[in-house]
């Protein structure tokens, strides 16, 4: 399970943010967590809970947003349907994923001194 190491990193990436900052705790984790990541949403919260213990996480709740994949047109940028071809109606050209791939830490919220 990949989910251990990314949660690793996370954590290493939250401690170090917290240190620069001068945090005396960390409240809260926000992560955005891309449809097609690869990652599973209650693994990723599972290991979140193991590996927190002893970290400037100890007492910070996981908040994931889930995020939907979206595609667009490489050329023009429409929009194209889920589920449909991946290719433009408009231009024809290939179709490339805008979003949804993405595990990304978009806020930590920690008391500072």
């Amino acid at each position: 399970m990949h989910e251990y190491s990314i949660v690793g990193a996370l954590i290493e990436q939250v401690d170090a943010t917290a240190r620069s900052r001068g945090a005396i705790a960390v409240r809260r984790v926000c992560v955005r967590l891309g449809e097609l990541s690869g990652v599973d949403r209650d693994l990723l919260a599972t290991a979140y809970e193991v590996f927190r213990e002893r970290t400037v996480c100890a007492d910070a709740a996981l908040s994931i947003e889930p995020v939907s994949a979206r595609w667009e047109c490489s050329r023009c940028g429409c929009e194209l349907r889920r589920h449909g071809a991946l290719r433009c109606g408009v231009c024809g050209s290939a179709a490339r994923l805008a979003q949804g791939d993405e595990i990304l830490l978009t806020r930590i919220e920690m008391e500072v001194e």
